[in-house]
């Protein structure tokens, strides 16, 4: 039977690759977006277009328990079962320390942390009862030691993710594989568009293949682990950065 992965902020540029390189292997893919409808139905109409697998458009905030339970019985309802779950959303808003405000940092831990805990705990619990399934959270390399301060609530978020994923698969163990991809630097449009030139090629120093990472080379880690062939990689922190130092 074919299986069915849900992608949460499946409109992103890194979201989009995982959903397609997903859908080449023969999986349904639940597309999930919150805002950006008109980058969500091209994937979709992209993914019918090029696969022969089903897809779901679903619409939620993730920042609202309410808008989860919609997406889980929406997708539960045309699915049955999800097999696959990738926790890619994420909120970011950088800006001064001294600008921050503990609502935007409570905003930015409902969706980078609570969400993929409540979508886990609703989600691997229906796959530890059918004896299958792989959670991956995509975290990053400013939840273990890059740091940038005007960034601290994102940080902050990505490495409780990272604690949540070793909870996670120590609750879900021996079935469910839960593993997080700590990703550097990943050159996308969003987070170009607001950096200098200069910057840019200051940070690429500090990698040392001399280049940011790219949407699809995260797609290929989450190929992999969701692979036969990474059955016996569980409870793990991956990080895909290029030699960051």
């Amino acid at each position: 039977m074919r299986k069915t992965a849900l992608i949460t902020g499946a409109s992103s540029e890194v979201g989009s690759s995982i959903s397609k390189v997903l859908a080449s292997n023969n999986i349904n893919i639940i597309i999930h977006y919150n805002t950006n409808y008109e980058n969500a139905s091209k994937l979709q109409k992209e993914i019918e277009e090029n696969y022969d697998i089903e897809t779901l458009l679903v619409e939620a905030d993730l920042s609202k328990e309410e808008e989860i339970n919609k997406l889980v019985e929406e997708s539960l309802n045309k699915f049955d079962k999800i097999d696959i779950l990738i926790n890619n959303a994420a909120l970011d808003k950088p800006n001064l320390f001294n600008e921050k405000t503990s609502e935007e940092f409570k905003e930015i831990l409902d969706v980078n942390l609570i969400a993929p805990f409540l979508l886990s705990k609703k989600i691997g619990t229906l796959m530890v009862k059918n004896n299958y399934g792989k959670i991956i959270n995509i975290a990053s390399t400013n939840g273990i030691d890059t740091y940038y301060p005007m960034c601290l609530d994102y940080d902050a978020s990505k490495a409780a993710l990272i604690s949540l994923t070793h909870n996670l698969a120590l609750e879900f163990k021996p079935v469910v594989n839960v593993n997080a991809i700590a990703p550097g630097w990943v050159e996308t449009k969003k987070d170009m568009e607001d950096l200098s030139e200069e910057y840019i090629e200051s940070e690429k120093e500090k990698v040392f293949k001399n280049r940011f990472g790219t949407p699809l080379e995260i797609a290929y880690l989450v190929e992999f682990l969701i692979s036969e062939k990474a059955e016996y990689i569980n409870n793990q922190v991956i990080r895909i950065d290029g030699g960051l130092y």
